[in-house]
């Protein structure tokens, strides 16, 4: 089987990147990131939620793959729940949405020559009418991808611990000390296949140390760094 080739490109929507998969064999691990995803999976669509553990793509790939990933705490306005009754689920579109919208949209991307324009137009849409993403969460996403500490950034915005978490699983589908792990390992990541040293990686994305480093990784994606920066 020939493998399907992954490419991304920004997305003309705030917050969200546009990218698709050739047909062929899928594969590989997919990493938490805080994000939300729509899918059009040979021809179905499908709604990915926040992940807590990195997951396999496996099978093969009649069509290919379009996505369009939407940034944590920006999906729930597109597809009309709290994140966290999405956590962990890949979910036909059609238990979400009222079935004459459903079909419609579906009907868009069947027909539609460029299924990433086409997702995009169906999330313009969506968000045309839908209450905006919170922009309390969108501080603190803000706040915690800059290596803030939770207690920082609930602070700055003057809410309790509590409140701040009963919100945060609405908007992100899990806490803002879980978004903060998940977080810090995508930047962790990034400076190491820029060929940063491990060490370095550590003392740069705040964790206590390289060992620290390597827990993270293990805990969230199941295999060492080694294997990570190696697939």
């Amino acid at each position: 089987m020939v493998n399907g080739v992954y490419t991304e490109r920004p997305s003309r929507l705030r917050d969200a990147v546009l990218w698709s998969q050739t047909a062929g064999a899928s594969g590989g691990l997919i990493l938490p990131d805080g994000c939300m995803d729509l899918i059009w999976l040979d021809d179905e669509l499908i709604v990915a939620g926040p992940d807590t553990r990195a997951t396999t793509a496996t099978g093969y790939v009649k069509a290919g793959y379009a996505g369009l990933r939407f940034a944590p705490g920006t999906g729930p306005s597109v597809f009309g729940l709290p994140a966290i009754e999405l956590r962990d689920q890949r979910v036909p579109l059609g238990d979400l949405w009222p079935g004459p919208v459903f079909r419609r949209v579906s009907q868009q991307l069947a027909e539609a020559e460029d299924k990433g324009a086409a997702l995009e137009q169906v999330a313009a849409e969506r968000l045309r009418d839908a209450p905006p993403p919170d922009p309390i969460c969108r501080a603190v996403a803000a706040d915690l991808s800059r290596g803030r500490s939770v207690a920082a950034a609930a602070h700055d915005i003057g809410l309790s611990d509590r409140q701040l978490h009963r919100r945060s699983l609405a908007a992100f589908g899990y806490g803002p000390k879980m978004l903060a792990r998940v977080l810090r390992l995508q930047q962790a990541l990034d400076l190491a296949r820029r060929g940063v040293a491990p060490a370095t990686v550590a003392a740069m994305t705040g964790y206590a140390d390289q060992s620290h480093l390597a827990r993270e990784v293990r805990a969230l994606a199941g295999v060492t760094l080694g294997v990570l920066l190696a697939g």
